[in-house]
């Protein structure tokens, strides 16, 4: 994210830059970079600050006097050096003799102080509380007497970076929700400076992104994002190397929470910029690729997922890149035969990868697991076990430095061990990951699918009552990473109606279903085999309960939905309309049975009906 911050900024200087800055926006107060400059730089520009008049106009002023003159000049020239500074140390000491020749209030001084903090941020500064005094500090300034809107939204924006980088990300959110609202209102209104806004927006929704991803709220982060790039489709030219690496960026933030159809048509049109401006042979075109073939596999169409990989690592090999790049490319190449069940290609792919990593390396790990995962599916368990220990043995070293990769992989491992059966040793694993990511803000969306693994593999044990919880820790956490109506909520809502129908509760059971049902309708659609089997397990809780009624109406939606995969679904569609069947017997029983009770309860003698017969004898 901070590499597509950098670009764009970098397309909107008249001239190159040495180091182009991601956030050093004070010269965007200057107005269109392409405008030409004054002799001397100055931070102060003259929209809006220098142009703010805070009394009336009045008749000419005396000409100043010889001492008042000199003071002017020497203030000149302060600002002059202080804007001519480059290095850390002469900003800093320009800074210095700069502040002590203003008054506190001035608004100088909080641009100067905004300068400051952008410097030391663009430079990465570790001392990110320095960098935050510097953004509260202009932000006071500015922001006080109705100082210029834009100004302070740079402030806001600078001190939310700096709360970020402190992990402070409460605070952070208040401060970039702040100069949102500003800029917002700036774009609305089309009034406040004279300068284009859309760099600074696009700087605030980029740092919104990443505190929303930090937080583990990723949907809002996805939203964000997206705006990302609808700015800089209208600031970047059209086709631009780097307007095809912001589409690029976004499908890949899509393809990390699993939305690949989401992430398709934004690659696609990644990987046409680039082969319209860049040609076939580029670097940026094997990026796009390889991307592409990520997205294939997760949407299961595995021979074009092939297809693409395989030309992105044609270019790599071309231009002589090797590497992580090139060396993970063909992991992937690997899994995909994997998928496509070409196990002697997945291992031979892998045998050559290997010779290539280091031994205590990650992607080492990720060939064992790729290896293990190869043969569980050729049922050569105790290989594919000796594979996995390879992999903790490594990983382990690594549980400090580096969590939330050692997390996934123990995740990935977990999986493997519960496909051979062995559920101590994955829920062991899972356990381990879980106690992990805890205590990483930003892994939020992995200790729910951690959490509901962990609820699954109770669930499929026996261990129902210890199911539930985790369960519904997962739901939430989901919910809160990726929003109401993920596929993977979905999922979590349908394990948990399969636990209560375990503890024989068809009517919380039926709760949940209806809700997986609702879920996964929407992001899987009523068709989808996942959908339809969940649509199964509502008509069989309603029958649990004696709602036949209801249970009639989704057993014949199941029995609809089978029907419309044709000859592929013969055998569910069979199943499908015997239960149909079997619930109108026992529907036709139970109103066989209230009819009964009906007829009985009539020729039963009523109250006058023994009066009468009374009345009668006497």
């Amino acid at each position: 994210m901070r590499r597509a911050a950098a670009l764009l900024f970098s397309t909107l200087a008249a001239k190159p830059k040495p180091k182009p800055s991601l956030r050093y926006l004070t010269r965007l107060l200057t107005g269109a970079p392409s405008l030409h400059r004054p002799p001397r730089p100055t931070l102060f520009p003259i929209c809006p600050f220098r142009s703010v008049q805070t009394v009336p106009d009045a008749a000419p002023a005396p000409l100043p006097s010889p001492r008042r003159r000199r003071r002017k000049d020497e203030l000149a020239d302060l600002e002059e050096t202080f804007e001519s500074a480059s290095t850390t140390d002469d900003i800093l000491a320009a800074f210095r003799s700069l502040e002590a020749s203003l008054d506190p209030a001035d608004k100088r001084l909080g641009l100067a102080c905004l300068k400051v903090g952008q410097h030391l941020d663009s430079i990465g500064s570790e001392d990110h509380e320095e960098v935050l005094r510097f953004g509260l500090r202009a932000l006071n300034i500015l922001d006080a007497d109705g100082g210029s809107r834009i100004s302070v939204a740079m402030a806001l924006h600078m001190a939310g970076s700096a709360s970020y980088n402190l992990k402070r990300f409460n605070d952070s959110l208040g401060f970039l929700n702040r100069a949102n609202r500003i800029i917002s209102s700036l774009e609305a209104d089309g009034s406040g400076c004279e300068f284009d806004v859309r760099p600074v927006s696009h700087a605030v929704q980029l740092q919104l992104a990443n505190v929303m991803t930090a937080m583990g709220r990723r949907e809002e982060a996805l939203a964000n994002l997206r705006r990302c790039l609808d700015l800089k489709v209208s600031i970047l030219e059209p086709n631009s190397r780097e307007l095809g690496i912001a589409h690029r960026d976004l499908a890949e933030a899509y393809a990390a929470v699993l939305n690949f159809k989401e992430a398709l048509p934004l690659c696609w049109k990644a990987l046409e910029i680039h082969l319209s401006q860049l040609g076939q042979n580029s670097v940026e075109v094997a990026h796009d690729r390889r991307l592409l073939g990520v997205i294939y596999t997760g949407l299961e169409e595995h021979e074009k997922a092939l297809e693409q990989n395989q030309l992105s690592q044609k270019i790599m090999k071309s231009w002589g890149m090797g590497g992580p790049d090139l060396l993970h490319a063909e992991i992937d190449a690997a899994n995909i035969h994997i998928a496509l069940g070409k196990y002697d290609e997945a291992i031979n792919t892998l045998r050559g990868v290997v010779q290539q990593t280091d031994k205590e390396s990650v992607t080492r790990v990720l060939v064992f697991i790729s290896m293990a995962k190869t043969l569980c599916n050729q049922k050569k368990f105790p290989d594919a076990k000796r594979c996995l220990e390879v992999s903790r043995g490594i990983l382990e070293k690594k549980e400090s430095q580096s969590p939330a990769q050692v997390a996934d992989a123990y995740m990935e491992i977990s999986t493997l061990y519960e496909s051979m059966n062995d559920f101590e040793t994955a829920m062991s694993l899972l356990k381990t990951t879980l106690a992990m990511v805890e205590k990483i803000p930003q892994e939020q969306h992995v200790e729910g699918n951690v959490s509901a693994k962990i609820g699954w593999l109770l669930l499929l044990t026996g261990k129902v009552t210890q199911a539930i919880p985790y369960l519904e820790s997962a739901a939430e956490r989901m919910k809160e990473s990726f929003g109401p109506k993920h596929f993977g909520v979905g999922y979590i809502y349908n394990n948990l109606g399969a636990a209560y129908m375990e503890m024989d509760r068809p009517q919380s059971a039926a709760q949940m279903f209806a809700i997986a049902k609702d879920i996964m309708d929407v992001s899987l659609g009523p068709h989808h085999a996942d959908s339809i089997q969940t649509c199964q397990s509502l008509a069989n809780a309603y029958s649990a309960m004696g709602s036949y009624t209801l249970a009639l109406e989704f057993q014949q939606q199941v029995v609809d939905a089978w029907g419309s995969h044709g000859s592929s679904a013969k055998d569910e569609l069979k199943e499908a309309a015997r239960l149909l069947e079997e619930l109108k017997k026992k529907a036709f029983g139970k109103l066989s049975e209230v009819f009964q009770e009906a007829l009985s309860l009539d020729s039963l003698p009523s109250k006058n009906d023994s009066v009468a017969s009374k009345d009668t004898q006497h």
